[in-house]
């Protein structure tokens, strides 16, 4: 039977666990901290936008921010756990993988997945476990899989 890698993730930080079937519960092979993730915008922009010339005539006018600062730092986030999740995949550790996280992060992580890795998702469980006890995960994935 395969194994199934289970990323438990929120902008602050993320669990990686490992199944390796029914009964044999959750080994964590991985803690990841994102400090940058707690952050608000007001810490995170140290500067104010840029500002420009209107085409036309003296008016000057600021920058518009095309996303918040947390999202992006979210979207690198994400993009940083996809890697991992990549490596994984081509190193054939796992053969499944479920994805937990809160709504907002849990599209961040489904978008940065490569197409190949995507394909192994089982399941999604759109909630924020971040700070459940891994003697408690097994509790919350129940209904996904049997650990």
């Amino acid at each position: 039977m395969a194994k199934t890698w289970i990323v438990v993730a929120h902008r602050g930080g993320a669990r990686v666990f490992e199944n390796k079937g029914p009964g044999k519960g959750l080994d964590l092979l991985r803690e990841i901290d994102h400090p940058e993730g707690r952050l608000k915008n007001r810490e995170i922009d140290t500067d104010k936008p840029g500002r420009s010339y209107e085409s036309h005539g003296a008016a000057r006018h600021a920058y518009d921010k095309e996303r918040e600062s947390t999202t992006h730092v979210a979207e690198q986030f994400a993009k940083q756990i996809s890697g991992i999740l990549d490596e994984g995949r081509n190193r054939q550790a796992y053969g499944r993988l479920v994805l937990v996280a809160d709504p907002r992060f849990l599209g961040n992580l489904r978008s940065a997945l490569s197409r190949e890795t995507a394909s192994l998702v089982l399941a999604t469980i759109d909630k924020d476990l971040g700070g459940v006890d891994q003697r408690e995960m097994a509790k919350h994935l129940d209904g996904v899989m049997v650990v």
